[in-house]
């Protein structure tokens, strides 16, 4: 629950649904008075295996598949539905933060919520495209450097391509150009600066520490302000101030300031400049530093009230025409960090802010309309979260540390990757050069192909870069050299540095993208890089004892996880003993062909032979694959894999292996797979962990049923001594307890699958369910079945969903059928809550809020309209509804009805209930 200053009262009407007023959109379109921004820099790091394009399960991520999940739960999702709640807890308002916050949303988070939460992502863009609409076309999101990088630690190609890359993914995703960029932990120097006007960029944001001095800019009056020390962060955050990229350079143009009402820029030349100058520069915000870190680290956003507070006290009384109170933070603060916060933001966006007549705004807008009229100078390499400059991502410099350990594998860390980097670009340039008109060119548009990879994308692409027709060999080898380019640059990302440790999950994972380019630059070239550069990690000591150096970090956490396609044939083979693929199956960036396929049992034994063709979707590197799947029963398994020979010796080796099959020999069947197949072999332990983890359950299945029925035998066996126990308030034995809710899960869970399977039986089911949590409550028992929760509230919603959207209008559904369905929903919501499953409405409380506007009230008004009089019509008429036709016959109750589900879905709908039983009662 949060608290009162963040929830609106529960005279809220409908027509107020959590979004900025006419009114304010209107004060907004002119960026004056005060005016706040709050900055959400939303990052993760990219997590998935380099050979796979996929991130595999994440145990620490628990109870989610991985932690980009987890934090979408917790984060993502939340800020494009924040709950506006009234002061009984029921939502009063659903406001899409995104619309209000500034935000840039790292490229590879953005390509995951594209892919595994659409729904969020869609939410994102479409808040860009309303606040440029509310903001004279200028969106609240802009770009950031693509993954993530330390730019003053980059050498100016890869400073060129970050960047390239972030704007083409940024115009993919937005359908318009970024204004500003977000750099990887605000790590900026000159040579940065040069990079983002030569780009195009017109500003960035930095932390007050990164100033060093400031003063007005030179006009008319005063040729030659003078400068201000602000190195110590006293830097005003609230006005933007101009960076030229030559310090040395002054600008002195009289009257500038009052010639221009807006920015002029020009990025054909790729300079930001005025139109009288062509001296270039960038803009800066500065944030405001102490109550950013208050953000972060205190109380600030516990209440709307107390944020609203704390940025008041950053205004200035000087009456000045226009001040920006800008703050930033990680966007991850805004409910991953700080548990439901983003209620907060919600409510002060569209109620506290606008109460105090403050404009919420970006700082595009705020520039459009305040041009920069003081210069500032930076130091020479700084970041927001390193006090030595950039030394966190580069040497011992305490930065990150704790518990004792040291950061001295830093330094050999970074020596290492720019080692590796510098002997990956002879081998680019001189493999590129064969195939590719401009090598470089081609890398800054591979941008292109990792967002579409699809054939035609690819193909078109490479015409573009094609030096010469390229045949399939040479389309392999392309492929691989701008993959080994990819990775070259992932392996840079910042968070390898973060932390305190080489050996941890972020470090292992940009070894992991080393490692990869390593591989593909030997298959490109035959150059062997890994010997020399595991000696180099070598030089990098861990604070674990285990690992001992960076080498061993290698070869135990980054070799043993590399992938190759005959490993990606053992996956498919083993698992198609327990699953009937089609003749064409993707198995992750990959697309196998099943060319043959021959399946026989004998007793507890299964053998699988087939003929198999992986292409890689990445890189299109194609082969044929012979291979022998031996499931010898429980969890033994045998997989042999080579390629493939001839029809021939195919045909010899299938009638070979399946004669022995016969002899129900296992000891057998494996000596003549040794012989046909040699000695490397796979098993189980070799399969990706989702498949591996699918199989676990799938051959545990068979011990589970058997427990189940064992418990469900105890527990009906003594359910008369568990209620005597009960009956005289005695401890139950726990023998009898656990075996009770072992049952009693059991009973449940499968009840509530079929119930999900399908809808026929469903009123049986649903008693089923309801029995079994007044026999659960009987015997206070706790179902501890994840699973069930799960069922339910995708059953709630599906319902709802059918409810609510059958045909877009719910008067298509007869009252005695909506009476049923709303009963069903009701009765599920109520058995979870028996059941103590803390069900999560969230989805279905968006699906019922959404249908509000559009067909729940227009029912009430049609109502109302039909039960009084013309002033009371004239009133309903204000409210901008269509209403329903009087003919639709509904009455009274089924019309509550409607309502009183939303009540038992924590949405606010009293007003709607008052008015009508006011009318009903007139």
């Amino acid at each position: 629950m949060v608290s009162i200053s963040q929830t609106k009262s529960d005279q809220l009407t409908f027509s107020d649904r959590g979004e900025i007023t006419a009114e304010t959109q209107n004060m907004a379109a002119t960026a004056t008075g005060v005016c706040v921004t709050v900055h959400g820099h939303f990052y993760q790091p990219p997590r998935e295996n380099p050979y796979l394009d996929a991130i595999e399960r994440q145990g620490s991520a628990h109870p989610f598949h991985d932690w980009n999940e987890r934090i979408n739960y917790e984060c993502y999702r939340p800020n494009a539905f924040a709950r506006i709640l009234n002061d009984r807890g029921e939502v009063a308002g659903i406001v899409n933060n995104y619309e209000y916050l500034s935000f840039n949303i790292g490229p590879t988070l953005m390509s995951w919520l594209e892919r595994y939460d659409n729904e969020v992502y869609q939410r994102i863009i479409e808040a860009d495209r309303k606040s440029c609409q509310r903001l004279n076309g200028h969106g609240n999101a802009i770009a950031q450097v693509y993954n993530h990088i330390i730019m003053p630690l980059a050498n100016e190609r890869d400073k060129h391509t970050q960047i390239r890359w972030g704007v083409a993914d940024f115009r993919s995703r937005f359908d318009r150009d970024p204004e500003g960029m977000w750099l990887a932990e605000t790590a900026v120097d000159y040579a940065t600066l040069e990079v983002l006007v030569a780009e195009g960029i017109r500003f960035i944001v930095l932390a007050p520490s990164q100033a060093e001095r400031c003063r007005q800019l030179p006009g008319a009056d005063n040729s030659d302000p003078e400068w201000h020390e602000v190195g110590g962060g006293q830097i005003d955050p609230t006005r933007p101030y101009r960076c030229y990229l030559k310090p040395e350079l002054r600008w002195a143009v009289s009257n500038e300031l009052s010639q221009l009402s807006s920015h002029n820029f020009s990025r054909g030349n790729g300079h930001n400049s005025e139109a009288t100058t062509n001296t270039p520069y960038i803009d800066i915000f500065f944030y405001d530093g102490p109550i950013s870190r208050d953000m972060g680290f205190n109380d600030v956003l516990s209440t709307s009230n107390h944020l609203a507070g704390r940025l008041g006290q950053a205004v200035r009384g000087d009456h000045r025409p226009a001040q920006l109170i800008s703050v930033a933070t990680d966007g991850e603060t805004f409910g991953h960090h700080k548990h439901s916060t983003e209620k907060c933001l919600a409510y002060a966006f569209t109620e506290e802010f606008p109460r105090r007549g403050w404009t919420v705004t970006n700082f595009a807008h705020y520039l459009s309309q305040n041009p920069s009229a003081w210069e500032v100078e930076l130091k020479p390499v700084t970041a927001w979260s390193c006090s030595h400059g950039v030394d966190r991502w580069q040497d011992d410099c305490g930065c990150g540390g704790g518990g004792g350990w040291h950061l001295k594998w830093r330094r050999p860390l970074r020596d290492t990757l720019n080692w590796l980097r510098d002997r990956l670009i002879p081998i680019y340039e001189e493999a590129g050069r064969k195939l590719f008109d401009d090598p470089w060119a081609a890398r800054d548009e591979y941008i292109d192909v990792m967002r579409d990879r699809t054939q035609a994308n690819v193909d078109n692409f490479l015409s573009k870069h094609q030096i010469h027709p390229l045949n399939a060999a040479e389309q392999v080898d392309a492929l691989r050299l701008l993959e080994m380019q990819r990775h070259a640059l992932l392996m840079f990302t910042s968070c390898g540095w973060f932390f305190e440790e080489i050996s941890r999950p972020e470090g292992v994972q940009i070894l992991r993208y080393a490692a990869r380019a390593v591989e593909l630059a030997a298959e490109v070239s035959g150059v062997q890089l890994e010997k020399d550069f595991v000696d180099r990690l070598d030089l990098a000591p861990s604070n674990v004892e285990c690992f001992k150096t960076g080498a061993e970090v290698y070869r135990q956490l980054v070799t043993t996880a590399q992938v190759s396609l005959k490993q990606v044939a053992a996956h498919y083979a083993i698992s198609s003993l327990f699953a009937k693929y089609p003749r064409e199956q993707r198995v992750y960036c990959y697309q196998a062909q099943q060319l043959d396929f021959q399946m026989q049992r004998m007793g507890s034994m299964t053998l699988a032979i087939g003929q198999l063709q992986l292409t890689s979707e990445i890189t299109r590197e194609t082969e044929l694959f012979v291979f022998a799947a031996f499931h010898l029963g429980g969890w033994d398994f045998h997989c042999c894999i080579q390629p493939f020979g001839s029809d021939r010796s195919y045909t010899m080796l299938k009638e070979r292996l399946f004669g022995v099959l016969q002899e129900a020999s296992a000891a057998h069947a494996i000596l003549e797979m040794v012989r046909l197949f040699g000695d490397q072999s796979f098993s189980l332990r070799n399969l990706f962990a989702e498949e591996r983890h699918r199989i676990v359950r799938l051959l545990s299945q068979e011990n589970l049923t058997r427990l189940d029925q064992i418990y469900t035998q105890v527990y009906r066996e003594n359910y008369g001594v568990m209620m005597a126990f009960h009956r005289d308030e005695l401890v139950v034995p726990v023998e009898l307890q656990v075996a009770a809710e072992v049952a009693l899960g059991h009973r449940c869970l499968t009840a509530a699958k079929a119930l999900e399977r399908e809808t026929a039986d469903a009123e049986s089911l649903l008693g089923e369910i309801e029995a079994i949590s007044t026999e659960a409550n009987n015997l206070r028992c706790w179902l501890k079945v994840p699973e069930i929760r799960h069922i339910l509230e995708r059953l709630i919603y599906r319902f709802l969903k059918a409810l609510l959207e059958e045909g877009s209008d719910v008067t298509l559904l007869s009252p005695v059928e909506l009476e049923v369905d709303i009963r069903s929903i009701e009765r599920l919501i109520a058995v979870g809550d028996r059941l103590g499953l803390d069900l999560c409405l969230d989805r279905s409380q968006e699906l019922y809020f959404d249908s509000m506007h559009s067909q729940i009230v227009p029912l009430c008004l049609g109502w109302l309209q039909r039960q009084t009089d013309s002033t009371t019509k004239s009133a309903i008429d204000l409210v901008g509804l269509d209403i329903v036709d009087s003919d639709s016959g509904w009455e009274l109750p089924v019309i509550r009805q409607l309502l009183e589900l939303g009540q038992t879905l924590a949405v606010d709908v009293e007003c709607w209930l008052d008015q009508l039983g006011r009318s009903f009662s007139d």
